[in-house]
């Protein structure tokens, strides 16, 4: 049952396989997917939009208050397991419903492509990659500026032990590393707190959710306490770190690299993250990309359409 009566626009990339899968739900729909936030206010005012299809990766503002005021919206769809790309605490006010796939536990656990990312961005910044090969473009041949570490070698800390921090331990597990564990609410083998985490641990993982318990949880008072210089993997959301204390703990070498997919301003102005300011640090930046495989896609987005069917 198609629903043609709610007018729904997408504001994130589709392949056409998914347009047509959309389509198919919700009749025509508008297709906005670079679109800017005053752009799209207008756009939902003057076709009287019900429904926004969205995903955070190509978000790049707040769907919030100033967006949503005086307008029909009823239903946000977004094709994602986080929602802090959404002012929810607004949209419930307003009785706005907002489907996502944050708890379809049998669709997400066919994603892996974050973990995987995650991986590969440790492997990235332990073996220094991309400064190597920046080094290569610029004429160089030498290794001695790019000594890396061997995974058998590490002690790996996982913060966050969901879906996704499971996955990252097997990773790791599969290299021979030893792996830890920093998570309250489950009950695991070498579950500890994040503070022993930070002092004994080579490479610090995070897989948590935004939370106001995980808002800026690795910070200066954390970062102080490591005893042994470690490297920090983030692909979960920007605002987990304090980028700027991050920076600081570089300086200080205790940090000894970041690589992360996100950052804390994501939704803003990208031009404020510190991170990219650095090309002196030892930091690897990727633009949200972690879950954005042809796999995961095809999976994430067809499990958030069909929820349409529900409105």
């Amino acid at each position: 049952m198609k629903t043609l009566n709610k007018r729904t626009i997408c504001i994130t990339t589709l392949e056409k396989e998914l347009q047509n899968h959309l389509e198919s739900i919700v009749g025509s729909f508008l297709y906005f997917p670079n679109i800017s936030k005053n752009d799209l206010k207008e756009k939902i005012k003057e076709n009287n939009i019900d429904v926004i299809f969205t995903n955070p990766n190509q978000q790049d503002f707040k769907i919030d208050k100033n967006l949503l005021e005086h307008s029909k919206i009823s239903v946000i769809c977004t094709a994602s397991t986080g929602l802090n790309h959404i002012d929810s605490d607004y949209c419930a006010s307003r009785n706005i419903k907002i489907f996502s796939i944050t708890k379809d536990m049998e669709t997400i656990e066919k994603i892996s492509s974050t973990a995987e990312h995650a991986f590969g961005l440790m492997l990235s910044l332990i073996r220094k990659i991309p400064a190597s090969f920046n080094s290569v473009k610029k004429g160089l041949w030498t290794w001695e500026p790019f000594v890396g570490r061997q995974i058998n070698f590490l002690s790996i800390g996982i913060v966050g032990y969901g879906r996704l921090g499971k996955m990252m331990k097997r990773y790791c597990e599969a290299f021979g590393a030893k792996v830890f564990v920093c998570d309250p609410y489950v009950e695991c083998e070498n579950n500890v707190s994040i503070e022993t985490l930070f002092k004994t641990c080579d490479v610090i993982s995070l897989h948590v959710h935004v939370t106001n318990e995980t808002r800026h949880m690795i910070n200066h008072n954390l970062i102080k306490n490591i005893k042994i210089p470690l490297y920090l993997i983030n692909t979960s959301r920007g605002e987990i770190v304090n980028e700027n204390d991050v920076i600081s703990g570089i300086e200080s070498g205790k940090i000894l690299g970041y690589a992360t997919d996100v950052v804390e301003d994501e939704f803003g102005n990208l031009d404020n993250s510190p991170l990219l300011k650095r090309n002196d640090l030892n930091i690897i930046v990727t633009p949200h990309i972690a879950g954005m495989t042809k796999e995961a896609r095809i999976i994430a987005y067809k499990s958030a359409m069909n929820k349409l069917l529900d409105v």
